[in-house]
């Protein structure tokens, strides 16, 4: 599929010690909502820091709208909003301090709106007010939405959001995920979200591109579509047999049979077999690139 970049990264590296950041090439597509998946430390809150210009300590280029060299070039900071679970709203800021705030930093920044998502979103209303009690004794949920709001009450052309879907509870998810949705959809094919999330599950019917990250490298990407035609999941009775195993991305077996993933351009290869054919989840599919490189190991119990 052909598409647009709203974002276009080449040779991004960081070194932080052992560990090392590094993206020869990315591509976020304009009008879609892309997901970069991996486990906690794989590199996904830095890569986005620097695609959100928080981080500028980088090595490599990031290209904005096809046009704008960097994200102080033309206006881009304006066209972005960005949620982040560290270091984003201030501790000692109440919501009343976050929303005059974001008033003073972004034109685009509408507080009617603002008010409207928060109390659509039930946010903790004894934040605000003269006497608005601290972001710190708010719910990491709360801290989140409040995150959100100030972010969706902007006119903007992109959201950058690191983890959203982490400290929410699986209605809130749900209703993130129809918010993501509508914001694409008004956007007539020009908006586009780009976030990460270590369980892709509470996000995959949002999801349109993704990049599998692990130990700061990409192991996959692709729209969603083409990914699930690249893999088959495979199931099985009884024992399996070391060929089968072998093809295997991903292995698992029980008393009652087997399963796992495969390319399916290794098909040919299970011709003739009394086995069953399935398109995988993305969960599913992230999973089994994951635990390929993954340094997690069952323990002896």
């Amino acid at each position: 599929m052909e598409f647009k970049d709203a974002i276009t990264g080449k040779n991004i590296n960081k070194k932080f010690g052992k560990f090392e950041l590094d993206i020869p090439e990315i591509h976020i597509p304009e009008g879609f909502a892309t997901a970069f998946i991996g486990e906690n430390g794989a590199g996904k809150t830095t890569l986005l820091n620097i695609l959100a210009g928080l981080r500028q300590d980088n090595k490599g280029e990031v290209r904005y709208f096809e046009n704008s060299l960097s994200i102080d070039d033309n206006g881009v900071r304006e066209r972005i909003g960005y949620s982040g679970t560290k270091h984003h709203l201030l501790p000692h800021w109440t919501g009343e301090q976050v929303k005059d705030l974001s008033k003073m930093l972004f034109d685009n920044f509408d507080e009617k709106k603002f008010e409207e998502i928060c109390k659509a979103i039930n946010i903790d209303d004894s934040v605000f007010g003269p006497n608005g009690k601290m972001i710190a004794k708010l719910s990491d949920g709360n801290k989140m939405k409040l995150s959100l709001a100030t972010v969706f009450a902007r006119s903007t052309d992109m959201l950058i959001l690191d983890e959203p879907a982490s400290p929410l509870d699986p209605l809130m998810r749900d209703l993130l995920s129809d918010m993501l949705r509508s914001y694409l959809a008004d956007g007539n094919g020009q908006r586009t979200v780009v976030f990460s999330t270590h369980n892709i599950s509470d996000m995959e019917n949002v999801t349109d591109y993704i990049y599998v990250i692990d130990d700061g490298k990409i192991l996959e990407h692709g729209f969603v579509t083409d990914i699930k035609e690249k893999y088959v999941l495979v199931k099985g009775d009884g024992k399996a047999d070391k060929k089968i195993k072998d093809l295997m991305i991903n292995f698992h077996e029980n008393s009652f049979g087997y399963e796992g993933i495969v390319l399916s351009d290794k098909m040919d290869s299970f011709a003739g077999m009394n086995l069953s054919f399935e398109t995988p989840g993305l969960f599913q599919i992230s999973v089994a690139l994951l635990k390929m490189n993954s340094k997690l190991r069952m323990p002896e119990m």
